[in-house]
């Protein structure tokens, strides 16, 4: 059975605590799935796996700073309507 939390209700508060939650159970069934040696052995004893993790994830972080930048922009200009909690 799935559900669709209301996150869009939650305070900042209680995202921040959902977050956490969602954190914990993605890593801990990710921990879970795999069998660790055959997961080693296919990604070999070489560096490769890493950096392309690692590039990837700066480049996601520099995404996601562009994102941040055009949204707040955006605020600026009036081009979208932003709530805020008080």
């Amino acid at each position: 059975m799935k559900i669709k939390m209301l996150v869009e209700l939650f305070t900042l508060s209680v995202m921040f605590e959902y977050t956490e939650y969602c954190g914990w159970a993605l890593a801990w069934t990710h921990a879970r799935a795999g069998q660790p040696a055959l997961l080693a052995g296919y990604l070999g004893k070489g560096d490769q796996f890493d950096e392309a993790l690692t590039d990837f994830a700066t480049a996601y972080a520099r995404q996601n700073e562009r994102d941040y930048k055009a949204l707040v922009r955006a605020i600026r200009q009036g081009r979208i309507e932003v709530y805020t909690e008080s």
